[in-house]
């Protein structure tokens, strides 16, 4: 026998394959048959993410920085350089947040055990 959870599973996979107007649908449904489940269902789907931005408007932001080329081969040489010296630099720059996160752990980590084997808390 299916359980609760079990069945809210199905349904939310039976929803997800239908698209956004299936769970618009379940909301309507929701608030005519008893407001507190349209209001949930609507909670669910803000909460969830899934009333965000559809793939095609991803696809149009990423074809506006998609530049092709211009056909003027030294501008074109000289977009290729810096946008791959940009990405360089902003691989070093994740690198050294990356570091300093680690650093920041390690010091708290020491922190504790350090305050863990100090005598006053073994009292």
């Amino acid at each position: 026998m299916d359980t609760v959870s079990q069945w809210l599973e199905k349904s939310r996979d039976w929803l997800d394959e239908r698209g956004k107007s299936a769970w618009i649908i379940a909301m309507v449904a929701g608030f005519i048959v008893f407001w507190p489940i349209g209001l949930g269902i609507l909670f669910y789907m803000i909460w969830s993410k899934r009333m965000g931005c559809s793939s095609k408007w991803k696809n149009r932001r990423s074809r506006r920085a998609d530049f092709g080329k211009t056909g003027n081969v030294a501008f074109d040489s000289y977009r290729e350089e810096t946008l791959k010296r940009l990405e360089e630099e902003r691989d070093a720059f994740v690198t050294f947040l990356e570091e300093l996160r680690s650093a920041k752990d390690r010091a708290e980590f020491d922190q504790f055990m350090n305050s863990r084997r100090s005598p006053d808390a073994a009292a």
